[in-house]
């Protein structure tokens, strides 16, 4: 079992954007670490077909889903792609092939060269991104975006309740995040085996992964808890990208802090596969409101 790899889920839609990341990996993964991609069965011969050139390892979701124990054949049949997204992302431990990996998703780049130092520590310990997330709902007072904030109370207390733990909200993000299996397995056998649940179970609950794994890690502590600000600098709002481009902040400068960005592929709906959806009164709107900061 090796000791660190990248993986990312993904889906046709954001093939464009999983090439970008591909590029990225191949530029700056100065250590060889292994990437991974899954996707549904059927965009397999997609993937395929346009990521020949790079040394990524193809997966089939069906297979990861398989691993997660007494779980029915339809069992995520009526969930929203959003929910089976993240059941699938936290079941890849499930695979056996490393102790921990660097959960990406499709539209992050690199911006730096990396290796392993940047998501774990000398000793294998992965770095837990855990703060207030004070940056993100200071900016979200500033813009008057109240449902920012709101969301953030209301998903923190929701897992933190769960687990009947007192204290701060945590934000457990953003991605992407390092994952430890023994964080996830601890889960299992320690909080949703004895409650009678699968992993399922628990997203449909509270469809938050990474605040499953954070709460985890505090609940049971089977890995030491080495604290860390983001890896990569997030703009969840074309607001926040706005703002660092009016002071003239670019990707040299935020490589002095990050690994990498994420531009939120709402915004970046060029990058669509095939091509931009909707028809071009769709199209047109969706500019209008991003350059209105209301994406």
């Amino acid at each position: 079992m090796m000791a660190l790899v990248l993986y990312c889920k993904s889906y046709r839609t954001d093939l464009k954007r999983v090439i970008r990341l591909a590029q990225s990996v191949q530029t700056y993964n100065r250590e060889g670490i292994p990437f991974h991609v899954s996707v549904p069965r059927a965009d397999l011969p997609l993937f395929k077909q346009h990521l020949a050139e790079f040394e990524i390892t193809l997966h089939d979701d069906t297979d990861i889903v398989a691993t997660i124990p007494g779980l029915p054949p339809d069992a995520l049949d009526d969930l929203p792609g959003s929910t089976t997204q993240q059941i699938v992302k936290s079941s890849f431990w499930r695979l056996d092939i490393s102790t921990c990996y660097v959960c990406l998703d499709s539209d992050v780049f690199f911006i730096r060269p990396f290796g392993a130092q940047d998501f774990v520590t000398p000793d294998g310990v992965p770095y837990t991104v855990l703060d207030e997330a004070h940056d993100l709902l200071e900016d979200a007072l500033r813009q008057g975006r109240q449902r920012v904030i709101d969301a953030f109370i209301h998903e923190a207390a929701l897992v933190q309740g769960l687990f009947g733990r007192n204290g701060k909200p945590y934000s457990f993000g953003p991605f992407p995040l390092v994952w430890h299996r023994a964080v996830w397995q601890s889960l299992d056998d320690k909080y949703l085996t004895p409650k009678g649940m699968n992993f399922v179970d628990a997203i449909v609950l509270a469809p938050v992964e990474s605040r499953w794994y954070g709460e985890a890690l505090l609940a049971f502590g089977v890995i030491p808890l080495v604290p860390s600000q983001a890896l990569f600098k997030v703009y969840h709002y074309a607001w926040q990208r706005d703002k660092d481009k009016r002071l003239g902040i670019n990707t040299r400068d935020l490589a002095q802090l990050y690994s990498g960005a994420i531009y939120q592929s709402a915004w970046e709906r060029e990058l669509d596969w095939p091509e931009e959806g909707g028809n071009w009164l769709s199209r047109i709107g969706r500019r209008l409101r991003r350059k209105l900061g209301r994406i």
